[in-house]
């Protein structure tokens, strides 16, 4: 099952197939940009308002680019936002000084229209005890993406529904859909996946890295040999309900078993290929075929070391986090003063001692080979931003714009890049909810 480029297999539908079957037009192609970047904020009054982006990929292909609908999978953010000394998503940060990835501005200079916004939880002891503090701490992260909503309503607005993300785009916003990675909070009472459900959640991954009460984890030994009976259920809850079920994370046999017993399509919010490198976390391609025959997507991921043989930091680079640890034991509990000192420190120490990761030449061996072997309706992006994602020349979201560059260099058109970036997502969103209101 390979497809050229520009073939689209019948479990496809174009994005501008569903935006006209949801009452609206496709978006335009070349919008002029909105907000400037570092580099175009430069620029003095004269001369002419370069697209954002221009700087990495050239002023034609930035347009376009801006002019997408371009969604993501897997934004980790909402853990920053319950950080002790939170995190204001209107501001710009930088990834060397704060480490985050993910902020408004970015999103603007990126091009991200918004994705799903991830409850996490890591995975814990299987007791009720242990169940009942941790359902708190994800009951948390997602108060904490509604309170961002609500703070900033002419820039967000909650999705739940493929609807409501093109309408929120249409206006402007960005789009907040929230999605649960490791349903272990679920403890053994599924009546809280409807509570998370009535919550806004429209995505439910069972597992993490570790195996629990659901399923087997790719990065485990297995227990269930796929998942467990109370993940079946699980799935046939998230069915009912019209929540994504999502198989990263899972074992190739719980991912295999949600592919055959899920009523609509199954995603990977932030997979990746093993034909290209071998890690559990990666997917083998027969099981991606499996995944896309039932109409399934596998949303790439960007995280250095499911990608490629990532080496040791170098002697200096550890001789120098240990000296800023050192003088720094508790950044959390300097004085604003002191933290913005540690934070430049740590930034000057990023940048002479990078750390090693694989590169954005990695990120795209992995995308085009999932595009060959299912073609431009089954794989979109999910980078992990803000839980691990982002290499060597793909650091951050404002680096998205590369990513449509390098598909129009391998000859994909711009209908294809737009089902990639949010079409082939919003019909999967669209097909759980159709099968949820069909019951």
């Amino acid at each position: 099952m390979r497809f050229s480029k520009g073939t689209r297999p019948l479990a496809g539908v174009a994005l501008a197939s569903l935006l006209a079957a949801c009452g609206h037009a496709p978006p335009m192609q070349t919008p002029a940009a909105s907000t400037p970047n570092e580099t175009a904020s430069l620029q003095s009054a004269d001369q002419p308002q370069q697209p954002l982006g221009a700087d990495l990929v050239g002023a034609e292909v930035a347009a376009l680019h801006q002019g997408f609908f371009t969604l993501d999978t897997h934004l980790d953010t909402p853990a920053f936002l319950v950080s002790l000394r939170g995190y204001d998503v209107m501001k710009r940060h930088r990834f060397f000084r704060e480490g985050t990835q993910v902020d408004v501005p970015r999103m603007n200079e990126g091009g991200l229209d918004g994705g799903f916004w991830v409850i996490f939880t890591p995975q814990g002891a299987l007791n009720e005890a242990s169940y009942q503090s941790v359902r708190d701490v994800a009951l948390q992260r997602s108060l904490a993406i509604h309170k961002m909503v609500a703070a900033n309503p002419e820039t967000f607005e909650l999705a739940t529904t493929a609807e409501d993300a093109i309408r929120i785009n249409d206006a402007g916003k960005k789009v907040v859909f929230q999605s649960i990675e490791n349903s272990y909070p679920i403890g053994e009472d599924l009546s809280l996946i409807e509570t998370f459900y009535k919550l806004g959640v429209r995505m439910i991954g069972p597992v993490h890295s570790r195996n629990n009460q659901f399923a087997d984890s790719s990065t485990d030994e297995p227990q269930w040999n796929g998942l467990s009976p109370l993940g079946k259920e699980l799935v046939a809850e998230a069915n009912r309900l019209g929540m994504v079920v999502d198989g990263s994370h899972a074992s190739d046999a719980a991912l295999e078993d949600m592919i055959e017993l899920s009523a609509t399509p199954v995603i990977l919010s932030h997979s990746g290929t093993n034909a290209i490198y071998d890690h559990p976390r990666n997917v083998p391609d027969e099981l991606l075929v499996k995944l896309a025959e039932k109409g399934g997507v596998i949303q790439m991921n960007a995280l250095g070391r499911y990608l490629a043989d990532v080496s040791d930091p170098s002697p200096e680079r550890v001789a120098a986090l240990q000296a800023l640890t050192g003088k720094w034991p508790d950044p959390n509990a300097l004085s604003e003063a002191d933290y913005q000192t540690y934070l430049d420190e740590r930034e000057t120490l990023n940048r002479n001692f990078p750390p090693p990761n694989a590169t954005f030449e990695d990120v795209m061996e992995q995308t085009l080979h999932a595009l060959e072997l299912l073609g431009p309706d089954h794989v979109g992006m999910g980078s992990d931003w803000d839980g691990g994602g982002g290499v060597i020349g793909f650091q951050d979201i404002s680096y998205l714009p590369k990513v449509t560059a390098s598909l129009l260099e391998a000859g994909y058109s711009a209908e294809d890049i737009e089902k990639i970036w949010s079409g082939n997502l919003l019909r999967v969103v669209k097909a759980a909810a159709d099968h949820a209101a069909a019951q």
